[in-house]
């Protein structure tokens, strides 16, 4: 079945990053539409695909991932701004029947992703 699943990884701490706020939206031209907002789980992953089944539709999206928060959460000192607060990803998906997962690596410095499997 084809979908977009993402997960994210503390790289700061060594371990999954729960508590991360992430909005997907659908890309056209310069319009962007918010298509839903999930909280990563425990495990640093969502509960469900982002999109499934006939949600699921190639295209250009966008993942913003609230990455500053979660480690001001973790109780992080970060300067004031934080060098990352918001990370975003622009990506596009070309198969109609493909899995797409789009990983986020991250600390309060750098962040890093790619497609996995």
């Amino acid at each position: 079945m084809a979908r977009l699943s993402t997960h994210v990884l503390d790289t700061m701490h060594g371990k999954p990053a729960a508590g991360v706020t992430i909005e997907l939206y659908a890309l056209d031209g310069d319009a962007r539409r918010l298509v839903k907002t999930v909280t990563t789980n425990a495990d640093g992953r969502t509960d469900a695909p982002l999109l499934a089944g006939e949600a699921y539709k190639p295209g250009q999206y966008e993942l913003v991932f609230h990455i500053g928060a979660y480690f001001r959460g973790l109780g992080v000192t970060l300067p004031s701004p934080g060098f990352l607060d918001i990370v975003p990803l622009r990506f596009a998906m070309a198969e109609a029947d493909g899995h797409y997962h789009v990983p986020l690596l991250a600390s309060p410095w750098s962040y890093s992703t790619y497609r996995g499997s």
